[in-house]
């Protein structure tokens, strides 16, 4: 399978390193990066072909990968050769949607859209896909390949889900961080050094979500063996409940889901 990026950031560096750790071979995978130094480090890192403008790579290639920022999505496709029919399009680029794609590459409606998140970088990410009706099974696993070079991942049948989507995996990280601080930081206010109440939270976190992960219990089943009846954990997520946290968090995504959506309609404007 020849894939072409488009746009040579962070994610696209991540699937490349993930997709070449998993074998892939580096002069199959070629980038389309318009600065210079940009594209050096990625030839002499991975060994793949870099350039500046679509070439003979670009058009050879089975699979495009839309890497680059939602913002300058349009103006970088209208550089793009005007034989893409034969090509499986995906989409990495966040709130840009499949009708605004497909309208800007003329009317091309083999696309799949994709929304990763940045654990990916440590190729410990999760990325849901939707695709359109006319991608076909084999596209589907093409698609599964690439993204599954950096961590998991889950289809959706409605592109609107992608909203919550956003809100809950791919914003997901900021809240687990700023969980993580006010943790260590409440530490520290109970006593502990500062490195090492970041640490135990830290750790913590990591821990209980690979317990999560790996568990044939569910988290509500996993959170009821760690509370003793009166006991320390109990009085802490009483405190959460008192404080209606479970309502304040749906609220978050609530919030996060609308101001998704809200920039898709905003980044498919003509």
């Amino acid at each position: 399978m020849k894939i072409a990026f488009l746009g040579g950031g962070n994610m696209a560096r991540a699937l490349i390193g993930g997709l070449l750790a998993k074998g892939a071979d580096p002069r199959e995978i070629s980038v389309i990066e318009l600065l210079h130094a940009a594209r050096e480090k990625l030839a002499a890192k991975y060994g793949v072909h870099a350039s500046g403008v679509p070439d003979a790579a670009t058009t050879q290639a089975d699979v495009l990968v839309l890497a680059v920022k939602p913002q300058d999505m349009r103006a970088a496709l209208s550089t793009l050769p005007s034989s893409l029919s034969l090509k499986l399009v995906i989409s990495i680029a966040a709130g840009v949607r499949v009708e605004a794609l497909s309208r800007w590459l003329g009317g091309h409606r083999r696309l799949v859209r994709c929304m990763p998140n940045t654990p990916a970088l440590i190729g410990a990410g999760i990325a849901a896909l939707y695709a359109l009706p006319e991608i076909n099974a084999q596209e589907r696993q093409k698609a599964e390949t690439i993204l599954r070079a950096v961590g998991e991942v889950v289809w959706v049948d409605d592109e609107r889900l992608l909203d919550p989507v956003t809100a809950l995996s791919a914003s997901g990280p900021a809240y687990v961080f700023w969980f993580i601080e006010q943790l260590a930081a409440s530490g520290e206010k109970l006593g502990l050094e500062s490195a090492t109440s970041l640490k135990l939270a830290t750790q913590m976190v990591l821990g209980a979500a690979k317990l999560a992960a790996q568990s044939a219990e569910a988290p509500g089943e996993l959170r009821r063996q760690v509370t003793s009846k009166g006991g320390t954990t109990a009085a802490a997520l009483k405190v959460f409940e008192e404080e209606k946290l479970a309502e304040k968090i749906l609220k978050a995504l609530e919030a996060a889901s609308r101001r998704g959506a809200e920039l898709g309609d905003e980044l498919g404007k003509d």
